[in-house]
């Protein structure tokens, strides 16, 4: 054998060699990828939490297609001049009705919006596609955004940055006490316990026209609204005549001048 044949000998043997150094490197990497995959599967089914959003198709929501569509992975309700409402309108969720759960979803709205997650509601005969009950008010000026409203009810439950105890009204056996219970779209019989923080200055917690992050946590008669992790009201409900513990859960677009909400990431946790 010449010098030359031991040298390409030599050389066959690295190049073998790297071969098998670069390919065990690579199924090194490999597991070590499945393995960092598997474990935020675990970790999404440990969390409890599951999308009623599939980003792809409106499966398990039902309202009006006249304003809500999928677009871009969003739920998203818009009002143009040509479709303005006569009255509010939901999407509501066909999967169950919730009563104690936590809620995780981001939104983003124009400035003109109006818009609000209900929970724990009743679905109205006489209105298509319209609910009654507690609502997480969402609006594009953030005057309202974080604040507890009971939609057709009684009205407003706690601005944002109070906490709040709700009593039954007077004589809640007559006729009419219940609307009559109600000024200046606020309930009465309430009593602010606690402070989370001035409205103005929680307001500057939310962005606009920008995603944000709202997180309920509704478990028994107390319910807790935050909002890009700061908790804007809270609620607790000792009205045993008025107050609700389970009910139904949609997104809504209001009365008003044209408008457009995005809802993505909806994700529901039974407690």
């Amino acid at each position: 054998m010449n010098k030359y044949s031991s040298v390409f000998k030599l050389m066959g043997r690295t190049l073998f060699a790297l071969t098998l150094l670069l390919g065990f490197q690579s199924c090194k990497e490999k597991k070590q990828e499945t393995t960092v995959e598997n474990t935020a599967k675990v970790q999404e089914k440990e969390d409890g939490f599951i999308n009623i959003f599939d980003g792809k198709t409106l499966t398990n929501w039902k309202g009006d297609l006249n304003y809500w569509r999928v677009e871009n992975g969003h739920l998203v309700g818009e009002v143009t001049p040509e479709t303005l409402l006569k009255s509010n309108t939901f999407i509501i969720w066909q999967g169950g009705q919730p009563d104690d759960f936590e809620l995780k979803l981001e939104f983003r709205i124009t400035e003109s919006g109006n818009s609000g997650i209900n929970y724990r509601s009743d679905l109205i005969d006489t209105i298509p596609n319209a609910m009654r009950g507690y609502q997480a008010d969402i609006d594009g000026k953030r005057r309202y955004t974080g604040q507890n409203y009971e939609e057709k009810k009684r009205a407003t439950l706690a601005y944002r940055g109070e906490k709040v105890k709700i009593k039954t009204q007077d004589n809640p056996d007559v006729a009419g006490s219940l609307r009559g219970n109600v000024k200046k779209n606020c309930w009465q019989s309430r009593e602010v316990i606690g402070s989370l923080g001035e409205s103005d200055s929680l307001k500057t917690k939310i962005k606009s026209e920008d995603w944000n992050e709202v997180h309920l946590v509704i478990k028994g008669n107390r319910l807790q609204h935050y909002v890009n992790g700061t908790l804007m009201s809270d609620v607790i409900d000792e009205d045993t005549i008025n107050r609700k513990l389970k009910g139904h859960l949609g997104v809504q677009v209001h009365v008003g001048p044209p408008m457009k909400v995005e809802y993505r990431n909806i994700q529901l946790k039974n407690l």
